[in-house]
């Protein structure tokens, strides 16, 4: 994703398969929702949809479902989809009488 430092020999450099300011994809049937900016509010974020960002350098509280993925946040190292995941514990709501409840991903 393009970053609010990426000048225009960045953009320009090789290796890079995609250049876009917004993506949409799915990994592993799992929706994720790219963007250099943290979202407040993404498509599919009710149906489990995850946003992925970067920019707050890990100073942005998350929401549910959302992940700073900048290397500053992750000791200068990539991620990977399950290690997010892994990172936080499911959040829990109080169960209504007789309700099953399930962990969210």
């Amino acid at each position: 994703m393009i970053g609010n430092n990426d000048g225009p020999a960045v953009l320009k450099s090789a290796g890079w398969e995609t250049v876009s300011a917004y993506a949409e994809i799915t990994v592993d049937g799992t929706h994720l929702v790219l963007c250099h900016y943290a979202f407040r509010t993404w498509n599919g974020m009710h149906r489990k949809s995850i946003n992925l960002h970067g920019h707050s350098h890990g100073r942005l509280a998350p929401l549910l479902r959302q992940f700073d993925v900048g290397v500053d946040a992750w000791n200068l190292a990539p991620v990977t989809l399950p290690q997010l995941l892994a990172s936080r514990p499911a959040r829990r709501t109080p169960a209504k009488k007789g309700a099953v409840q399930l962990p969210l991903p």
